[in-house]
């Protein structure tokens, strides 16, 4: 595959740049919103700051992001809701870093850097131990679930709708349950994980059991040999996709929207980026800025649109960000992408 844009699929980057700074007042709703699990509201007037709700839903299509989008911000759940405002977004996969801290849990007195291998020591193994059985207490107890509540609340007040969970507490029966529990509290249809044999067999069961769903990611998976996808899916019907187009195309060089067509029934959410192919003669499945690269994101989204799919479209900024961007702007800059290939 030659490094080569198709222009028929692709929105051109030097005319996207040209337009974005002049739609990019149009990215709010001036008056009401409601869209999932959102409450629709009029706009309020706090002092002499107008709070206005961001809505990414265009022609039907609701385009959100992944939070981890915004991995580089510091301060942690407040900065990433400021942050999904500030872009625009009414609508999240939320990952669950961090959230429980931010919640109050009781936090783990023995920290290691990531890669140590040295043998904890007994008193590390005694607080270690007395960590666990206080979270899970803390786990067990009403207000916990109370500030799950409030915590929706108060993305749902800023506009912002948490569609999908990415976080388990663990892989029990009870601590699946709970982690459903949890994620049906926050407003979301589901939990995402890898897509994998454990998680298709753990996780489905335990999301029907709740009502919810199994929403499984891929990366390279589709590229390995043997891999059978309607096999995973088979284990629960529970079971969903969590169907990134970037990491598909990259690895495989097959059409992404081949795939939607077939097993749309099965795709609650869909990652979006834009990579190479793995024939590029330059650079193989590599993340480009959005506009340079080859997945057909054009086609995937008016599939998506025409047909009317009931589909989380969800940014995910893998790209590299400029010294003299932002992560917030850049994936503003990739909403309003999706915004102009839309209406």
């Amino acid at each position: 595959m030659k490094n080569k844009q198709n222009s028929s699929s692709q929105l051109s980057r030097r005319k996207f740049l040209g337009t974005a700074a002049v739609v990019a007042t149009g990215t709010f709703l001036p008056s009401v919103v409601s869209y999932g699990n959102n409450t629709s509201r009029p706009e309020s007037q706090t002092g002499n700051v107008l709070n206005r709700i961001p809505n990414s839903q265009f022609a039907g299509v609701q385009i959100g992001a992944i939070t981890y989008s915004f991995r580089d911000l510091k301060g942690g759940l407040e900065a990433t809701l400021n942050a999904c405002v500030e872009a625009g977004l009414s609508s999240v996969e939320l990952m669950g870093t961090g959230v429980e801290d931010y919640l109050g849990a009781p936090k783990n007195p023995v920290q290691r850097r990531p890669g140590t291998d040295t043998p904890f020591t007994d008193e590390e193994k005694r607080l270690i131990a007395q960590y666990n059985s206080e979270l899970k207490e803390w786990r067990k107890t009403n207000g916990t679930i109370s500030a799950y509540t409030q915590l929706r609340k108060k993305f749902n007040d800023a506009g912002v709708n948490i569609h999908i969970y990415k976080w388990t507490a663990g892989e029990t029966e009870e601590e699946l349950d709970y982690s459903f529990k949890v994620a049906k509290t926050l407003g979301a249809i589901g939990i995402t994980a890898e897509l994998n044999e454990k998680n298709a067999r753990l996780l489905g069961p335990a999301a029907k059991n709740n009502g919810m769903f199994a929403i499984l990611h891929n990366h390279a998976q589709f590229a390995e040999r043997g891999f059978d996808v309607d096999k995973l899916l088979s284990y629960s019907s529970a079971n969903r996709l969590n169907f990134d187009v970037g990491h598909y195309f990259g690895s495989t060089g097959l059409n992404p929207v081949d795939f939607i067509r077939k097993y749309h029934g099965r795709i609650s959410s869909i990652h979006l980026k834009d990579k190479t192919g793995p024939d590029n003669a330059t650079q193989k499945n590599t993340n480009q800025v959005w506009g340079q690269g080859e997945t057909p994101l054009a086609k995937v989204l008016h599939l998506i649109r025409d047909q009317k799919l009931p589909i989380y479209c969800d940014i995910e900024l893998e790209y590299p960000v400029v010294p003299w961007s932002t992560s917030v702007k850049e994936v503003k800059t990739c909403k309003e992408f999706c915004r102009q290939l839309l209406i």
